[in-house]
Formats: structure tokens, C-alpha cells, sequence
């Protein structure tokens, strides 16, 4: 680490369970962004801000005027551009040093296991069950830690699965409920509760990088924006999950 990182970083470096240790992790650390939308905004930017050397990023949509209201790393001069572009510009912006890598096309099986193999950890800001589900199976497989998000309405959730032995996968806590409709195109969603399940994604994430405080792991964390209020459930492992079950026993 040179002089101006350890200035760029200082306030970080600064907190006792970070430290010199803790910020050079930062730093040397890969991780997989999967989608770059509502929550994947602020999850780029927090970690591309906090140092993390290494980004994949991976969205195969593009930038639509709809986007703009709560997807904060994309502008109106980048309206039609693929999401992952228009997301790399920004974070170039904002922390040159972070290395970022593209995915602009939809990853098969064969694709996301590779590219989960490859990394430290994976944020998961998807919107829709098959993609989480394909996601928490490959890192099951690969045994990387998982931090996933959701947000819609006025709610969200937060959890860290598959970064301890025995611990619940996220097919452990929803099953095989894949058919629910919970897009943000047919039920809408205030921007700032994105902003929120996002940067908790970002901390929780930064927290495994660098082995500081206590992950939500085996825990989700939910958030009610209306009334304001924060729950916090303990999750148990399914024996019988077909994802992570033989693991688990």
C-alpha cells in the first residue's frame, strides 16, 4: 500500500477492525456483482469507493429512463448503453484504481460457475428467483460466501449465506417458491429503499473481506421503510435442502 492509498483509505483504516491488515484484503480482494440495478448501484460504488481491487461486474440489461429514479450509478447521457459499461464508467470516475471486469451477456450454468470460482465472494442484486437460485447453487458448489439482497415497495431483505459449515443456503429459506412475482416493474419501489438494502450489502460484504464484526450469516435482516422498523429472524439449515443438504450433514 503507498502513501496516498494509505490516505485515500485513512478513515477506514482508521477503525480498529479494519486497520493496515484489513484495507490491503480490501484491496486484494474479487468480487462478483451480479446485476447492476436498484441494489447493485450502490454495491459497486460503496466497493469500488472502499477499495476493493478487483470488480465483476455482471448485467445483461440496459440503461432505461425508468432505471434513473433509484439505479444511482447510471446518468441520462448513458441511457441505451449496456449496464455493466454505463457502471464501469462510474466507478472508473470515482476510484480509478479498482479494476473493473465486464459480463455484458447472460451467463449459463457453465458461465456463473466459473466466474463464482474465480472470486473472493458474490453480492447477489438480482430481481428475480431463477437467477438467485442459480447463483446460490453455484456458490454452494464453489463454497463462496453469498451476500443477498432483495427490495421492492417499501421492504427489503438482507443475508449472507455459504461462508460456515452447516449453515442454511438460500434455497434453505425459500424452497422451491420460485414462481412469485416480485419484480419492481409490477409492484414498484421507493428509490431510497434500494439505496439501503444495497449499502447493507455493501457492509456486509466489506465484513467478510476483511473477518471484521458479525455477518448475517444463518440471520435475515428485514426492513420495513413505511413503518421504520428492522427484524432480525434466525434461519436454519434444511437437512433435506437438495442444494446444500448432503454438505450439511
Amino acid at each position: 500500500m503507498n502513501d496516498e492509498q494509505l490516505l485515500q483509505y485513512s478513515r477506514q483504516i482508521m477503525l480498529p477492525q479494519i486497520d493496515v491488515a484489513g484495507q490491503q484484503r480490501i484491496l486484494d480482494a474479487r468480487v462478483l456483482i451480479m446485476g447492476l440495478g436498484g441494489l447493485g448501484s450502490p454495491v459497486a460504488m460503496y466497493l469500488a469507493a472502499a477499495g476493493v481491487g478487483e470488480l465483476v461486474l455482471a448485467d445483461f440489461d440496459t440503461v432505461d429512463l425508468s432505471n434513473l429514479q433509484r439505479q444511482i450509478i447510471h446518468g441520462r447521457s448513458q441511457l441505451g448503453q449496456p449496464k455493466v459499461r454505463s457502471a464501469a464508467d462510474t466507478i472508473r470516475a470515482l476510484n480509478p484504481d479498482c479494476r473493473t471486469h465486464t459480463l455484458e451477456t447472460r451467463l449459463d450454468e457453465e458461465q456463473l460457475e466459473q466466474r463464482v470460482s474465480e472470486s473472493d465472494l458474490v453480492v447477489d442484486c438480482t430481481d428475480n428467483f431463477s437467477s438467485r437460485f442459480a447463483i446460490n447453487r453455484a456458490c454452494v458448489k464453489h463454497g463462496k460466501p453469498l451476500v443477498s439482497g432483495s427490495a421492492i415497495r417499501w421492504e427489503g431483505q438482507v443475508a449472507v449465506f455459504c461462508d460456515q459449515p452447516h449453515a442454511p443456503c438460500y434455497h434453505c429459506l425459500y424452497g422451491d417458491s420460485g414462481d412469485l412475482d416480485d419484480s419492481c416493474a409490477n409492484n414498484g419501489i421507493l428509490a431510497p429503499v434500494a439505496g439501503i438494502i444495497g449499502s447493507i450489502q455493501a457492509t456486509e460484504a466489506l465484513k467478510l473481506i476483511t473477518g471484521a464484526g458479525d455477518p448475517l450469516s444463518g440471520r435475515l435482516l428485514l426492513i420495513d421503510g413505511l413503518g421504520m422498523q428492522i427484524r432480525s429472524l434466525r434461519l436454519k439449515a434444511d437437512p433435506h435442502c437438495p442444494v446444500c443438504g448432503n454438505r450439511q450433514t
